[in-house]
């Protein structure tokens, strides 16, 4: 009886495996989708009658529903598993998409509320299947690949979709093509993603409990909150900077053609595609998730300071994808707010670190573009209005390494933490895997 729960166990495991990697679909088209208006800002500013300012304003409403549905997302994980839910985000995601169709304020804005909403699903979404399908050792390399995939995506949204529409395919085309994609994924992670079967073996836990018990465990921790505002700090350079303002700030501030401006804005998220896995390879490595944050995000500072002061000993499409490599940390955060909290609320704590990392980006966003953003055109010295953009982000960065101190080591925590709680989380990952 036991030998054949066994294989049961691992005939469902590799289905598992088999929905991460479809799930891996979604993420990249999260990522395309996020990145690709920083390339099309003239183009959709005329869309949606906006000024250039007002539409940024417009495309960091994304972050808004994105952080927000997070925690719907791993309530959904939790309770419904993950086949309802993606299957949910990726429908709700195209029909954002296509709402960029209309030539309107109010159905950009609509669009990337939809956007930010249905995106919301497809990290949390992807973690928990790997969850279900890689062993506890190597979960932190299995999360770093998804989000190697998903800044493949970001680096496509910039790098692919900016010499598109530089050869003057229009933006509509490019939002019909994507959202009629997405609307099939959805239905194709409908079919493939199995039901939660553990679901129906804890079924008499959970009823137990109402929807938002599994948040009030993972927000009760200390080390949540932690973990959220450290990959925040380490983020938004990315998603703010990078995926947003970069191309302006490099065409204005540098002087840079709008080609190279977006091949370098790209390279910071083709940087991810190498640092994700690389990192979290190495966490898994050594079994320590704390040294390998702080080295990735001093390399961040590294890479921001050459840039922004000696310019000239490297490319600007180098040090753009150096930057992107370091900010691969931001994912380790990721693992240890998993190894802190019980097993029974891995959907959940995955929701929770993503509305707290991109609730900082939604407060850091209107903060940055506030202070340069809207100073972008009329500054008279360039160099200095850009050397203060990036410092902006250093100091974000080093508040993040200094929050890491407190930060609680659990890469070896799996077996000698004396923390009952993560303890009890762990062993009952280590029993399911």
């Amino acid at each position: 009886m036991d030998l054949m729960d066994t294989n049961d166990n691992k005939s469902y495991t590799k289905y598992y495996i088999i929905a991460w990697s479809f799930g891996l679909v979604f993420y990249f088209l999260d990522y395309v989708i996020r990145s690709a208006p920083a390339v099309m800002i003239p183009e959709l500013s005329h869309s949606f009658s906006v000024t250039e300012v007002g539409l940024v304003s417009i495309i960091g409403t994304y972050y808004y529903t994105y952080s927000t549905c997070s925690l719907i997302a791993g309530i959904a994980l939790d309770r419904f598993g993950a086949k309802y839910s993606l299957f949910a985000g990726a429908l709700i995601l195209g029909i954002g998409c296509l709402l960029f169709l209309i030539s309107s304020q109010v159905a950009g804005t609509t669009g990337r509320l939809f956007q930010g909403a249905g995106c919301a699903f497809a990290f949390p979404g992807c973690v928990y299947l790997a969850s279900k399908g890689f062993s506890a050792k190597s979960l932190a390399t299995a999360i770093g690949f998804t989000q190697c995939l998903g800044m493949l995506g970001g680096s496509a949204g910039q790098f692919v979709v900016g010499p598109l529409i530089e050869k003057g395919i229009d933006n509509t085309v490019f939002w019909l093509w994507i959202g009629v994609f997405t609307i099939i994924v959805a239905f194709g992670l409908y079919f493939v993603t199995p039901a939660n079967r553990t679901e129906k073996i804890e079924a008499v836990t959970p009823k137990k409990q109402s929807l938002l018990s599994p948040y009030k465990i993972v927000f009760s921790n200390p080390q949540s909150w932690l973990c959220g505002i450290i990959s925040g700090l380490l983020f938004a350079p990315t998603t703010i900077f990078a995926m947003t303002w970069a191309v302006d700030f490099f065409q204005k501030d540098r002087a840079l053609d709008f080609h190279t401006a977006t091949i370098s804005s790209a390279m910071v998220a083709f940087g991810w595609v190498f640092g994700c896995p690389l990192l979290g390879y190495i966490t898994d490595k050594i079994r320590k998730r704390k040294p390998v944050l702080m080295f990735g995000a001093l390399f961040m500072i590294l890479s921001l300071v050459q840039l922004l002061y000696f310019p000239e000993l490297l490319p600007t499409k180098i040090s753009m994808f150096l930057l992107g490599v370091g900010s691969g940390a931001a994912m380790i955060p990721y693992s240890i707010i998993k190894e802190a909290n019980p097993d029974n609320v891995k959907g959940s704590a995955t929701g929770a670190i993503n509305f707290i990392t991109f609730g900082v980006t939604t407060i850091l966003s209107p903060i940055f573009s506030h202070l340069f953003g809207k100073t972008l055109a009329d500054n008279t010295d360039k160099a200095l209005h850009f050397q203060q953009a990036g410092t902006f982000w250093i100091i974000g960065i080093a508040i993040a390494i200094l929050v890491s101190f407190i930060l609680k080591e659990t890469g070896e925590g799996k077996v000698n933490n004396s923390d009952e709680l993560t303890a009890k989380g762990t062993t009952g990952n280590l029993i399911k895997e």
